[in-house]
């Protein structure tokens, strides 16, 4: 970690791949969704592998839902059991069960502190099962855990979304949005309800008009069947910024590839770099 990031006004993120992001605000370390390794059940990941410095010094790791390719134990174990876990109120149980010792729930319009930061739960509208991925049937476990969005506030403030569809209350976040993390697509050809695809993440934005929006959730897993790389999985973060760029012109959209790093401090209002 840079001494740019540590100061107090700075505020980056670095985009690990799928969901996974790290946020770094006000010194804080907090990484969403972890998915650091090659496979996820049948699905697999195509993308430039994760960079464990991502997961080293974290302060928590925020679970917006489990689902298997934003809960995944295997990495969730990378961080060690004595990670600090944040997830949403129904979760404490399934985690400690699996061996995680510090757990905290939050429901949306919860809120906790975290390395000197405010880390507060927000609505999703997702399915809120944890299932099985399979090719053909989907098995329940019969855990249920609503899902949630974060809101991360300090000197300045980033919204992860997890997954989630449109809902009314994103719009009382407008104008109070630093960095916005949107899902944008996922690891099928298509997403179905539940979830943003560009078109919805680019209302979305228009709707929370971050300074910055960052699509997230898209160009990593493919199923393991399919050889090869997915022709032109850029195509996503191109769409959402052609239709923000309609929708929401004020909104700086920056696409990020995996291990690429984008920050706002208190001495530039925007920059980027790869990797730093």
């Amino acid at each position: 970690m840079t001494e740019r990031a540590r100061d107090r006004g700075g505020l980056a993120v670095t985009w690990g791949g799928h969901s996974t992001v790290l946020i770094e605000l006000d010194g804080a370390r907090l990484l969403t969704d972890p998915v650091v390794h090659s496979r996820v059940g049948p699905l697999r990941r195509f993308a430039a592998p994760f960079q464990p410095r991502l997961y080293e010094r974290v302060d928590a790791v925020l679970v917006s839902h489990l689902h298997a390719d934003h809960a995944h134990l295997r990495s969730l174990r990378a961080l060690g059991a004595d990670a600090r876990v944040i997830a949403p109120r129904g979760a404490r149980g399934w985690l400690r069960a699996h061996g995680f010792k510090d757990v905290s729930e939050l429901a949306a319009g919860e809120e906790l502190e975290v390395a000197g930061v405010r880390v507060g739960a927000t609505q999703a509208v997702h399915n809120s099962h944890r299932w099985h991925l399979g090719e053909r049937r989907l098995w329940p476990l019969g855990v249920s855990a609503e899902p949630v969005g974060y809101l991360v506030r300090g000197s300045r403030s980033c919204y992860f979304a997890g997954d989630t569809d449109l809902f009314g209350a994103m719009s009382e976040l407008a104008g109070t949005i630093d960095i916005a993390l949107l899902p944008i697509s996922g690891w099928g050809a298509s997403v179905g309800s539940g979830h943003l695809d560009p078109e919805r993440a680019a209302i979305a934005a228009e709707r929370i008009a971050p300074s910055v929006a960052v699509p997230i959730h898209w160009g990593t897993l493919t199923l393991a069947l399919r050889p090869g790389r997915p022709p032109d999985p850029a195509r996503y973060p191109r769409e959402f910024a052609a239709l923000v760029a309609e929708r929401a012109p004020a909104v700086d959209v920056r696409i990020l590839e995996p291990g690429e790093r984008t920050a706002l401090d208190r001495d530039a209002q925007a920059s980027g770099s790869a990797g730093a």
